[in-house]
């Protein structure tokens, strides 16, 4: 995978093997902006790879190395996600200031690089995840404009399942119950639903479970979601 080089100082050293990859979008003004508060050791913040709007792809951090792009996070039992994921930062302002479509260079170098970090280190399709999935109640990037749709055509993600869809009827407490086995932290049961809802049914963002979120949920539990791959 070809990229340019801008190390950060700011990592330590993995506890966990690398089982996931986790994509966020910048949330500042500009590239260059985020790029230096990711290299700055006063921030505490950084990530493996940065993918700016033209499609260049920089590294800031080895892979053999614990960035620190996560924060306090949850994900399938793992609470020290860093350990065990690569982060990728995406340029992109964000809900804070003029959240936009990602363009269609940067789309391509994220499939790009989550294909290339998903076949070496083995990376299931639920474990390519967003920010606002490990962190539900403080995160939403990389935001309900992102393409998961492109990723899980790929493979490279999990689909929005489609097809041969059941309503459970479960109530709101079962939903929380099976949002919690897929992998959500559900201490905020509304910030989870969004985080999912986000995620997989992008269109409304309410925080209600309703029949359509059930059945997605669902079809996701099950070993082959049906979706538009």
């Amino acid at each position: 995978m070809k990229c340019q080089e801008a190390p950060s100082p700011n990592f330590n050293e993995r506890v966990l093997p690398i089982s996931m990859i986790v994509l966020h979008y910048t949330g500042m003004r500009t590239a260059a902006e985020a790029l230096d508060r990711l290299r700055d050791p006063a921030a505490e913040v950084s990530c493996h790879y940065f993918v700016d709007e033209d499609g260049t792809v920089t590294r800031l951090v080895p892979d053999e190395r614990r960035a620190w792009h996560a924060g306090r996070a949850h994900w399938r039992g793992i609470t020290d996600v860093n350990s065990a994921s690569i982060g990728v930062e995406i340029v992109n302002p964000g809900h804070e200031f003029g959240y936009r479509d990602f363009p269609e260079a940067q789309v391509e170098a994220v499939i790009r690089l989550v294909a290339h970090l998903k076949d070496k280190y083995e990376i299931t399709r639920g474990n390519v995840v967003g920010h606002s999935d490990i962190a539900p109640r403080r995160k939403r990037d990389p935001g309900e404009l992102f393409p998961w749709h492109r990723l899980s055509r790929l493979r490279l993600a999990l689909p929005r399942p489609t097809r041969n869809l059941v309503d459970p009827m479960w109530g709101e407490a079962a939903f929380c119950l099976a949002l919690e086995r897929f992998g959500y932290d559900v201490g905020d049961r509304m910030a989870a639903i969004m985080a999912f809802q986000r995620r997989f049914r992008p269109e409304m963002i309410d925080g209600e479970m309703d029949a359509e979120c059930r059945m997605i949920l669902l079809a996701l539990l099950l070993p082959k979601p049906q979706g538009d791959e």
